[in-house]
């Protein structure tokens, strides 16, 4: 049996404690250092990423970086706050771009409140789609053409068939699933969510990145994986039925 290849996330200044392991079998590496907001409104990221590059020459893994999340939503029916969740997702292409990267984590658009409420309203969750497609249609062009997938990553996600669902509606090769394992997790016990090894099992041939963390059903703990109460093994057996070797 063929063990995956856990990579890890990790923000630029954590580079060169990890840089020997994560050279030893070229890990994936996602670098977390550029979602904040007050860095894409002054736009100084780049002696950051330059940074990163000195601390990752010679790296011949798959890299990437969480892209800007904080309360930027695809779905959000305000003009003006469309205007900078866009302006944000292409700031994130731009850091990508420079860094060399492959992937960019994106976060679903789908909440608590939209499990419960969407089907009570005819037609919502095609207008919900709608929007993201209308919001992301220049960013997953974007991603085309630098060569970059984006990856949707599971946050509030009750349904996870709905994620996929937006993912596919694109039909691009730019854009594919992540799952957070942590996330499904609190999902699973806080709001009746699937478990999680049924988030990598819809993922199905979508997934394309995945978030190992464990949790204990409540909160976003980030536990190492065995300290919580994921099922890990049911997970890592999902995986292998996908063929997947790098998490």
């Amino acid at each position: 049996m063929t063990l995956p290849v856990i990579g890890a996330a990790l923000n630029v200044e954590h580079l060169p404690g990890f840089r020997d392991w994560l050279f030893e079998k070229d890990r994936d590496l996602e670098i977390q250092s550029f979602i904040w907001p007050e860095m894409l409104i002054k736009g100084d990221w780049h002696d950051l990423v330059a940074e990163a590059r000195r601390h990752l020459d010679g790296y011949k893994g798959r890299l990437g970086i969480h892209g800007p999340f904080w309360g930027l939503s695809f779905t959000n029916p305000d003009p003006d706050i469309r205007a900078v969740v866009k302006t944000r997702m292409m700031q994130g292409l731009e850091i990508a771009e420079a860094l060399g990267a492959r992937f960019m984590v994106i976060h679903s658009p789908y909440t608590t409140w939209d499990w419960h409420n969407l089907d009570m309203h005819p037609g919502a969750r095609q207008r919900g789609i709608a929007m993201a497609q209308e919001l992301l249609v220049d960013v997953v062009k974007r991603a085309e053409n630098i060569g970059l997938t984006l990856m949707l990553e599971n946050i509030e996600d009750i349904e996870p068939e709905d994620r996929k669902l937006l993912a596919q509606s694109f039909d691009s090769e730019a854009i594919r699933l992540s799952v957070d394992t942590g996330h499904a997790h609190y999902a699973h016990g806080a709001t009746g969510a699937r478990p999680v090894d049924h988030f990598i099992r819809s993922a199905g041939d979508m997934l394309g990145h995945v978030h190992l963390q464990d949790a204990d059903g409540f909160a976003d703990r980030h536990c190492r994986s065995a300290r919580g109460r994921s099922g890990g093994t049911r997970c890592f057996a999902r995986w292998r039925s996908r063929r997947r070797s790098r998490v």
